[in-house]
């Protein structure tokens, strides 16, 4: 809806007649993964605490994202869950060269409802099908969001996704499979650490081996649609020590 928003007002702006210069005077529009929720929110706070309009933040699992700007969605700035759908929006030519900085590293855990007493320990084989009993495994879609890839992928390291691959609930982005746990629907789910630490309904069981998957990583880049005067200045904050030492403490690591 934010998307089809910021679409309709450049449309009008270049329709009056105020065309590219006045479209620059606008905030960054931000296209973000949904795990960068809180983080980013307080990101873009601190940067109009500093006199600067505060950026637009529109947030969706990654793959969606990519998908919106690859049709042609206007934004200025997209940071993405996992480096390959920033390559895939890269391949298209969409992001401006010498702008794409991977910034944040993630964890991965498992996590159940606050009120579970449920005990497992991470490990190769280890009983997650017999722990679900006749409940489901949350997870963002593991064919293309990128918490349910690094999920399956270690799952898979453990030797235990081909035991529960059909008893997933697949849910449009992490946030979404974090709120299934949330709300007592499944037993378990797979969410990044920042996640579970935004929650109050859930607690962790146990962190992934970061071996059992690819790096967790998060790369943002100015868009080639970009028009804002901002957003670049913006996206350097982002990536500059400040602006990771926000993020840091919502539980990412700055690279």
């Amino acid at each position: 809806m934010r998307l089809l928003c910021r679409l309709l007002l450049v449309l009008a702006l270049v329709g009056a007649g105020l065309g590219p210069a006045a479209a620059r005077q606008k905030a960054p529009l931000v296209l973000a993964a949904a795990s960068l929720q809180e983080s980013l929110t307080a990101a873009a706070q601190a940067w109009a605490a500093m006199g600067h309009l505060e950026p637009t933040l529109s947030f969706a699992a990654s793959s969606a994202l990519a998908r919106q700007i690859i049709a042609g969605a206007p934004a200025d700035l997209f940071i993405s869950a996992d480096e390959p759908w920033m390559d895939h929006v890269a391949g298209k030519g969409l992001i401006r060269p010498g702008t794409r900085a991977s910034f944040l590293a993630n964890s991965l855990v498992l996590v159940a409802p606050a009120t579970s007493k449920a005990r497992l320990t991470i490990g190769p084989g280890f009983p997650l099908g017999r722990a679900l009993g006749t409940g489901r495994l949350a997870m963002a879609d593991p064919d293309a969001v990128p918490a349910g890839k690094y999920g399956k992928a270690a799952l898979s390291s453990l030797g235990v996704w081909h035991g529960i691959e059909a008893r997933i609930a697949r849910a449009e982005n992490v946030r979404a499979a974090l709120a299934l746990v949330e709300r007592g629907e499944a037993p378990f789910g797979i969410v990044y650490m920042t996640d579970a630490r935004a929650a109050k309904a859930v607690r962790i069981v146990g962190t992934f081996p970061e071996d059992t998957h690819p790096p967790i990583t998060y790369p943002v880049a100015a868009l080639k649609t970009s028009t804002s005067a901002d957003a670049e200045a913006f996206r350097r904050f982002l990536v500059s020590p400040e602006g990771k030492a926000i993020f840091q403490r919502y539980g990412f690591t700055p690279r």
